[in-house]
């Protein structure tokens, strides 16, 4: 606790100015929604203290976007992950979160300079020729700039913005204690692992920092599809990268965004929708790691309708098993097969408390009202939505692991509809969701799981003789442990912990009084209104101590 105390003193400024942007949106109100005696419902009393009349006037899922806007990338990158999470937020606040854009001014070259200078230990002009100081592209992490090799090769700069490590981590930092807070204030979040939500974001996020893992990134895609001619990812230079820069070839292609050049130069849009998807689906269901942000801007088109895929810093990774899982759902939608549906997402929600007659009869629904739907009106991610709807309803939740690949389902399908009004993701799914189902069953990794599941077995069993002596030798030394799950006693137990900072406030107060006392009766020094300046100071000390203890004492007597 104190280590947590520490850190958030480290990062008090940062908490200020996030404080301040939460008043002038009246992020106040909302947190009083969450709960009037919790330690944030309280915080939402002091959060609306001035907030003008126009402001107010808004819903609050508008209030919360136009704040994490205003309060840069870390928070703009966590609000369009949550966008993924119609398990957690209605319709309406996924809607809203579904606008934000990571959009930043640009960094002018002289602030980057000293950034390039400490990549590549001398001046950039040195080393690379025709070096435009404007930028091509930018974001929040990083810009672009193109330059020439010294034997005139057409490059890349991707340079990482000053100072924005030092930014994201700290709030990163603030999340976690925000996404421990909501868990220790609110029970019923605690399913949907707000601490592991933001902790897969943080890794995600510290992953983008590093210029150098998405160079790597960047090669793994290569030799992934090192046998797709239609599929193209840039070259790296690691003579020049390194965490903050990332030197790689240029891609001569057309942009993403501009279909009409697309149309103009003769390339077959259905055609290059068709081929991304099946790259992105291959990523996913067969390599187990994918690009998690295949939207437009992250696109080129190429002679002979060929793409190629930039931006390989967001990336997903899938476990074997879970594939499986994934799988195993998109046959069951396709089919309509509601017992394996149920069941899968009965496994998502480890252990949860479900009305299994309930759920039935929701996922039964939710068949029917796609049942003899044509695909190409059927749209993945209102199908993605209405499942996990169903899902919140009935107190279940995603797995943390998810959301950045229904993110990067749900990308694709928009740039698949821009490509080809006609597009249907499920259409491209099944070819991939058969094949993982019959290499399931392929002899070899039949033999490959059987193996693996006799290993476990092996060792269960030979490990049960010990495991017994040990339980055994524990009860005889009268040390064995019983563990049980009481909200009476974990009530108590937050209760003893707040006695127990308020009786070492209590005691760091005597020694303050004690202490300034003793330095009171020396002579000499700096003094204040006559007094010797320590003294003075600490006594004022113990004063606001006491003071909030007393507070602290009358809250605990009013709860």
């Amino acid at each position: 606790m104190i280590r947590q105390t520490i850190s958030v003193f480290r990062d008090f400024g940062r908490l200020r100015a996030i404080a301040g942007t939460l008043m002038r949106y009246g992020w106040g109100d909302v947190a009083r929604k969450l709960g009037k005696r919790s330690l944030i419902g309280r915080a939402g009393n002091w959060l609306n203290s001035d907030v003008s009349e126009d402001i107010l006037k808004l819903p609050p899922e508008v209030r919360v976007r136009l704040a994490i806007q205003e309060l840069g990338p870390t928070f703009v990158k966590l609000g369009q992950v949550l966008a993924t999470r119609p398990d957690i937020f209605p319709p309406n606040w996924i809607a809203e979160f579904s606008k934000l854009q990571d959009q930043v001014p640009a960094v002018p070259f002289d602030q980057l300079l000293p950034e390039l200078e400490h990549a590549l230990g001398k001046s950039p002009f040195e080393i690379f020729k025709d070096l435009q100081v404007e930028p091509i592209a930018g974001a929040s992490i990083a810009q672009v700039h193109l330059a020439k090799l010294q034997d005139g090769t057409p490059v890349v700069l991707k340079v990482r913005r000053p100072n924005v490590r030092a930014s994201i981590e700290a709030d990163l930092r603030l999340l976690a204690h925000l996404g421990r807070l909501i868990e220790s204030e609110f029970e019923e979040v605690k399913r949907f692992q707000p601490s592991e939500i933001i902790s897969q974001f943080a890794k995600s996020l510290e992953r983008e920092l590093d210029l150098a893992l998405e160079g790597r990134n960047t090669e793994r895609f290569s030799r992934n599809f090192a046998d797709d001619e239609y599929i193209e990812f840039a070259k790296i230079y690691w003579d020049f990268t390194s965490e903050g820069l990332l030197v790689m070839s240029y891609i001569d292609g057309i942009p993403g965004n501009d279909l009409q050049s697309a149309a103009q130069s003769g390339l077959d849009l259905k055609l290059l929708g068709e081929r991304g998807a099946n790259a992105v689906l291959k990523m996913v269901l067969m390599d187990g790691f994918f690009h998690a942000d295949p939207h437009p801007g992250n696109v080129f088109y190429l002679p002979d309708n060929r793409l190629a895929i930039i931006d390989c810093g967001m990336v997903g990774r899938i476990s074997l098993d879970r594939r499986d899982e994934i799988a195993d759902l998109l046959a069951a939608l396709v089919s309509r097969d509601i017992d394996t549906l149920r069941d899968i997402l009965v496994v998502w929600a480890e252990g949860a408390n479900i009305d299994d007659a309930k759920l039935s009869a929701d996922i039964e629904e939710f068949i029917s009202n796609y049942d003899n739907a044509p695909l190409k009106h059927v749209r993945f991610s209102s199908l993605l939505n209405d499942l996990t709807t169903i899902m919140r309803e009935n107190h279940l939740s995603v797995p943390p692991d998810l959301t950045m690949l229904f993110k990067a389902l749900i990308t694709l399908e928009g740039l698949g509809r821009q490509l080809d009004p006609d597009f249907q993701i499920v259409h491209h799914l099944t070819p991939f969701v058969k094949k993982v189902i019959v290499d399931r069953y392929m002899p070899a990794n039949l033999l490959k799981r059987g193996r693996r599941g006799l290993g476990h077995l092996v060792d269960a069993v030979t490990g049960l003789p010990g495991d017994v002596s040990q339980v055994l030798r524990e009860a005889a030394r009268g040390r064995l442990k019983l563990n049980l799950d009481l909200k009476r006693l974990d009530h108590f137990g937050h209760q003893l912990d707040h006695s127990t900072n308020r009786l070492t406030m209590a005691m760091i107060t005597a020694a303050l009084i004690v202490g300034s006392s003793i330095v009171m009766t020396v002579e000499g020094g700096p003094t204040i209104l006559g007094l010797p300046a320590f003294g003075f100071a600490g006594f004022f000390l113990a004063f606001v101590i006491g003071i909030l203890l007393m507070i602290s004492v009358w809250r605990a007597g009013r709860d």
